[in-house]
Parts: C-alpha cells; sequence; structure tokens
C-alpha cells in the first residue's frame, strides 16, 4: 500500500489534474506547428473504386479479420524450419503487443491485408529503429502501411500516416529496409475487368435503376388529339405537357385534367431485366475463386469447409506477409542463424467439444502433448504438478527410477516384472488363460 503522503502527491485524475509540466495546447513540440485535429479516425483503412459499397466488402473484411486472428511471431527455428522459440525483441512486440502508438498487432495486420485488397500492393515501413536502415541491421520498434506512389529500381515513393504531425506524408524509401507486399490474387481483385470490379459494376447499375423506379416520377405519354411534326404543333404539345405538370404539382392531391380526345399511357411499370441474375452469377463465381462459400460469411460453414478456406485463401495471403517481412526486416546474418518470421494456426479452433475429449486422450497418450498444454486447449489454468508436463502415456504405470513400473501390493506373488502386460497391468498366466477358455466355452 502506497503512503499517504506519496498518495497526496502523486495522485492523479484524467478529468481533475492538469500535468505539470505540459498545457493541452495539442501542439507538436518537435514541430512547434498545431497538431492536425480530425473527427474520424484518420489512418483507418478505407477502400476505394466501389469496394466499399458493395458485398465485395464484406468478404474482405471476412478474410482481414480471420487473417489477423492467426498469431505471427518473430521466432527462431531448426534447421528443418520447425519453431524452437520465440525471439522477444521489438519486431516480435510490434507483431504481438502494438506496431504503433496507434495500432494493435491485429489491427495492423488487419490494416495491411485490406490495403493489399484495395490497392494490389502494399508497403509496410519501419517508423522508429535503433539506427538508421541503410547502415545494417537494424532493431524496429514500430511500423505502419503506406500507399506506393512511384516506383524506381532501388526504392519507391510511399504516402504514410506521420503519427507525431497527424498528417499523411509523402517520402521516398529503399526498398531494401521496405517489405512490399502484393496481393496474391492480384488478378482475380485487381485487376480492371476482374470479377469483382464487373460485380461492383453490376450493383451500380442496379442501384441506378432502383432509384429511378423510386425517384416519383409518373413515367407517362400523353397522347394528343393531333400529329405533332411541325415546330408550332410541337411548341403546343410541349405547352399542354407543361400545363399538366403544373396541374399535378400544385394540386394537393396530384389531380389533373384532360380533353376528352386526350389519351394517357402509364409506363411505370417493373423493368424487366437479368441483371439480378448476372449479379448472383458473378458472386457466385467471386466466392469460387476466392476459395469462400456463402456459409463462412454467415457463420454456417462445417470443418472441412473452414479447412480448405485456411489452405487456399488464408495461407497465401499469410506467406506473402512472412516472407517479405523475413527478406526485409531481418537480416541476412540473422537468417543465417535461422531466425524467421512465422505464423501459427489454432488446430483446435474449429474443433467441437465432443471430440475434444477424444483428441486431448489420443494427444496426451501418444506423448504429443502434455496434460498441461491440454488443458491451456479447453481454457483451463495448468495445474501445479510436475508430471502433468511430462510427455508421457499416462495409461501406463510410472517407472520407478529405471528399475521397472510401480506396481501394488500382489507383486510380491508374481514372479517378476514378465507377469505384466503391454499395457502395464498385472497379467496371472493361470487366471487369464482360464478366463480366454470360458470365454472360447461361452461363444
Amino acid at each position: 500500500m502506497p503512503k499517504f503522503t506519496d498518495r497526496l502527491q502523486h495522485a492523479w485524475n484524467a478529468f481533475l489534474n492538469r500535468d505539470p509540466t505540459e498545457d493541452y495546447t495539442y501542439t507538436n513540440h518537435v514541430n512547434p506547428e498545431p497538431v492536425v485535429t480530425y473527427s474520424y479516425n484518420p489512418y483507418k483503412p478505407r477502400l476505394t473504386r466501389g469496394n466499399d459499397k458493395s458485398i465485395v466488402n464484406a468478404m474482405y473484411n471476412r478474410i482481414a479479420t480471420d487473417i489477423a486472428q492467426i498469431n505471427i511471431r518473430h521466432a527462431l527455428v531448426n534447421e528443418d524450419g520447425h519453431y524452437l522459440e520465440t525471439v522477444d525483441d521489438g519486431l516480435n512486440q510490434c507483431l504481438s503487443v502494438n506496431a504503433n502508438k496507434d495500432q494493435s498487432a491485429r489491427d495492423f495486420i488487419k490494416d495491411i491485408v485490406l490495403s493489399m485488397f484495395d490497392e494490389g500492393y502494399v508497403a509496410v515501413v519501419p517508423i522508429d529503429t535503433d539506427r538508421h536502415p541503410a547502415l545494417g541491421a537494424f532493431q524496429i520498434e514500430s511500423m505502419r502501411t503506406a500507399k506506393i506512389l512511384e516506383w524506381r529500381p532501388d526504392e519507391i515513393k510511399v504516402r504514410c500516416y506521420n503519427d507525431r504531425t497527424g498528417k499523411y506524408e509523402e517520402r521516398w524509401a529503399q526498398k531494401s529496409f521496405v517489405a512490399i507486399m502484393e496481393n496474391p490474387f492480384y488478378s482475380i481483385m485487381n485487376e480492371a475487368n476482374s470479377v469483382p470490379q464487373r460485380l461492383i459494376r453490376k450493383l451500380n447499375m442496379l442501384d441506378a435503376i432502383d432509384e429511378q423506379s423510386s425517384s416519383g416520377k409518373f413515367n407517362m405519354v400523353i397522347q394528343l388529339p393531333y400529329a405533332v411534326k411541325t415546330s408550332t404543333k410541337k411548341q403546343q404539345a410541349e405547352d399542354r405537357r407543361k400545363d399538366i405538370e403544373m396541374q399535378l404539382t400544385g394540386s394537393k392531391y396530384g389531380i389533373a385534367y384532360i380533353d376528352a380526345t386526350e389519351k394517357i399511357t402509364q409506363l411505370n411499370r417493373p423493368l424487366e431485366n437479368n441483371l439480378m441474375e448476372q449479379i448472383n452469377y458473378l458472386t457466385e463465381t467471386l466466392y469460387s475463386q476466392l476459395g469462400m462459400t456463402k456459409e463462412i460469411l454467415d457463420g454456417k460453414a462445417n470443418e472441412q469447409t473452414m479447412l480448405n478456406y485456411t489452405t487456399q485463401t488464408l495461407e497465401p495471403i499469410l506467406n506473402v506477409i512472412v516472407d517479405a517481412m523475413t527478406w526485409k526486416f531481418l537480416s541476412k546474418t540473422a537468417r543465417t542463424k535461422n531466425h524467421r518470421i512465422v505464423f501459427f494456426k489454432d488446430p483446435f479452433k474449429l474443433v467441437p467439444t465432443s471430440r475434444l475429449a477424444e483428441l486431448g486422450d489420443k494427444f496426451t497418450r501418444n506423448a504429443i502433448m502434455s496434460s498441461n498444454e491440454m488443458r491451456q486447449v479447453i481454457g483451463l489454468r495448468p495445474v501445479n504438478d510436475p508430471r502433468a508436463d511430462e510427455l508421457r502415456n499416462k495409461n501406463l504405470n510410472e517407472a520407478d527410477n529405471g528399475q521397472g513400473p510401480i506396481v501394488g501390493e500382489n507383486y510380491q506373488d508374481t514372479g517378476g516384472y514378465e507377469d505384466y502386460d503391454d499395457y502395464g497391468d498385472y497379467y496371472d498366466p493361470a487366471v487369464d488363460e482360464n478366463i480366454e477358455e470360458e470365454e472360447i466355452q461361452n461363444g
């Protein structure tokens, strides 16, 4: 418990206290210019080119959210590429905790995926490092996504959010320390005549037709009792049309009168076309090209469908992310020492509870997982028992200092350890043979 005098001197409340050394004028102390303020989140990724106004937005957001749920870590691997341990450095903090002062690690990964889908390419730029990246190996403390504006042989021009000034700024950056990621589904998502772009155009056409049909227009044709061929007759017809318009708009109930020889034909009937059929076809085509189904979006997909979705859709995108980061953010010396950026999928995430106990028994019995590791999968805390961390078959009796299995009091009546079967259970030849004979006789 802190002392009363210490609490009295250092207690702070966000609404009552003021900072003793800084007044809140919202200025940047590095740059004396006032910091820009926004009424919305300025660094939030926003889809463009119509991607934000169609079903494409929901599909892209679902894929990005699923990828953000997969853990990406800076790890040490063995010669076969298998995981050994996590390297706790600044880069791993960016991938596991927070990438910068505004975004958590999962928000940052989601930003990467959405920007990649929308633009086709995305750059991940190190912002804070312990030394200049051009000098060689460096430690990353924060990083952000950036839009690529121009390309050169050795550098790119990027547009990145500056969290010190609150503005988007354009900078030239060397390719050697900027991770450039290309959408693995570029030809499907980003080409001018790709299925998503065609689907967006069809949806825009459908929206335009819906707007016209609900605009409140009468859409009628007036048949006059005379031929409209000369300019004089056309002017008379125009005057008659305007007169009927004034009657309808000026009337309280929208009532107008016409001559007995005139005839009105109503045209505001449903417009018949095959637009919805084309939209449904393009939607199903997009699902199949991206390895998705409608059940994945509404949460009704089974285990096999989700496995195909993870393998065909999520893993190619994750491989692009981890390969680019391994190449640009880890030095050649670190890669020689088997440092990698890797991702980990949870194999039990899609397993129903009814099968979890069966899998837990198989994994622990075959010494693949310990009891404590299995408890963490279920969501239980580890137990303080050394045997719970051992990789062994719990159905077999334990060895006693290498002398053999620990047995009960019946061991004194047996001839030795040869009287135990393969499962560690006591085996009495006379008793077991009699039991087997009785079972044979009884069929």
